[in-house]
């Protein structure tokens, strides 16, 4: 299976071009504000390397949310429109579990079969994206047992991580630095959800807010 996969649900910006499990090439940035301009440009490339090698991808996968409201639109409709294109399937993939298999695949710490994965994605101030006792949900972070009750070790990373190491103070609370998600650990739960799930369906897909969307008035001058 030859996936192109799509990640843009923080300020990380990435595409990744993935077969059998293999990563074949991943185009990234972490500099945040650019997914607009640099999400085409890295499918381009991609898609040389597709005609490069002779390949056939059988679907995209994306990465679908929570995150940020724009970064989600950028991916949701490019993704969209390749599938529309190409004629092919759209298998989204839940961003924790991005998060979750990044730090599985790149941390240097042992993670053990009982410890407890806290992916966080920063949803402002000290509120993030997280999985409480595996469901999915937006959490004010005040305490240990604002996230989760369960004794064993708990690993915790991600984008709105390092701003709750001043309250998750607890010996068995550990953080993992330098965890994101990125489009080349798409794959690997894509070709997983092939076999479980249903591939989105294209006209009413819509992208996981989680929270409302709620839009305010600008601020910039002239605009109203």
């Amino acid at each position: 299976m030859t996936l192109l996969c799509i990640d843009t649900t923080t300020a990380v910006c990435s595409a990744a071009l993935c077969q059998d499990g293999a990563l074949l090439k991943q185009c990234i940035c972490r500099e945040g504000s650019n997914h607009a301009r640099l999400l085409p440009r890295y499918i381009q490339e991609l898609l040389v390397l597709v005609r490069e090698k002779k390949l056939t991808i059988d679907a995209v996968a994306l990465s679908e949310g929570p995150g940020s409201y724009t970064g989600l639109r950028i991916g949701a409709s490019t993704a969209k429109g390749l599938c529309y294109g190409f004629d092919i399937p759209l298998i989204p993939v839940p961003t924790l579990q991005v998060l979750c298999e990044a730090a599985r695949q790149k941390s240097e710490v042992r993670i053990q079969n009982s410890d407890v994965l806290c992916p966080m994605i920063d949803a402002r101030r000290m509120e993030v994206y997280t999985m409480v006792d595996g469901e999915t949900k937006a959490v004010v972070v005040e305490s240990e047992q604002s996230l989760t009750a369960n004794d064993a070790a708990v690993w915790y990373f991600g984008d709105g991580a390092a701003k709750c190491q001043s309250v998750l103070t607890n010996p068995r609370w550990h953080y993992i630095p330098d965890i994101v998600p990125e489009a080349q650990y798409v794959a690997a739960l894509a070709e997983q959800s092939t076999t479980r799930i249903q591939h989105a369906d294209l006209a009413y897909y819509e992208p996981y807010y989680l929270k409302e969307f709620i839009a305010a008035q600008s601020h910039v001058k002239g605009l109203k």
